[in-house]
């Protein structure tokens, strides 16, 4: 490995009390994955360093905690949250309220709003809104491995090093372009640098068939969703590239 190579892979542990990465099948009422996405794990690496010169790509999650996996109802105004624990249900139950719309804006009318100079472009969230159920992810941990690229966009004083250097000092000191979430923005991710050289928490010995896994979009596509075949060996999670026969749309 050539010290560039080696400035180019980060690993952040990230963590947190909830977590909900929603299988595309399942929006209606959602139902997370066991276990983070590459889509959300690059979110959480983008909230803490973004810029057009480079491109971040994830090769690997580490599970550091069990799989939980609660009953849920959120509420993003309300934060009353009632806990109960059964011993004769293994599983905690957590119950939140949580208020969804039923619509998003539309990119028609905002065109003929921008050709005609006027027009109603909002959301009324009283005429929208709808309380959803979902099934969410207790006490989650995971170790992101990930590497970046520079892109064309990068210019001549761009460089490996300067954007690895930048990445490390971010992150050893909590600092972000916003708050980073495991999959919902209601549930707030905690972070925290391996540095090189320091020993890597150890994955759960866990062997796991995840089936289909969202991997990210194709946005040169249309936002084409892209998907791979995930299993969990020995508690590691091996992310493909993305120009693999693995990824399929």
């Amino acid at each position: 490995m050539t010290l560039e190579d080696k400035w180019r892979q980060v690993r952040l542990k990230v963590w947190g009390e909830h977590a909900l990465f929603t299988r595309p099948e399942m929006k209606v009422e959602r139902v997370s994955y066991d276990i983070i996405t590459p889509a959300a794990a690059r979110a959480i690496l983008e909230a803490i360093l973004w810029k057009p010169a480079i491109r971040w790509s994830v090769t690997g999650i580490d599970l550091l905690a069990p799989i939980r996996h609660g009953r849920s109802l959120v509420d993003e105004q309300s934060w009353d949250m009632a806990v109960t624990e059964s011993a004769a249900r293994p599983l905690r139950t957590t119950s939140v309220r949580r208020n969804e719309v039923g619509a998003v804006a539309s990119t028609d009318n905002a065109i003929a709003a921008m050709r005609r100079g006027s027009g109603n472009l909002g959301l009324y969230v009283e005429d929208e809104r709808q309380q959803r159920a979902a099934q969410v992810l207790i006490d989650v941990a995971y170790l992101i491995h990930a590497q970046f690229e520079l892109t064309p966009q990068a210019g001549p004083e761009d460089t490996v090093q300067k954007f690895s250097e930048m990445f490390r000092r971010r992150a050893a000191k909590g600092q972000c372009h916003h708050r980073p979430y495991l999959g919902c923005r209601e549930f707030a991710a905690h972070f925290a640098l391996v540095e090189h050289g320091q020993d890597s928490p150890q994955p759960l010995p866990l062997d796991h068939d995840l089936g289909w896994m969202f991997y990210d979009f194709a946005y040169d596509q249309g936002r084409q969703p892209h998907f791979f075949r995930a299993e969990l060996k020995k508690g590691s999670l091996t992310v493909p590239p993305w120009e693999s026969l693995e990824v399929r749309a």
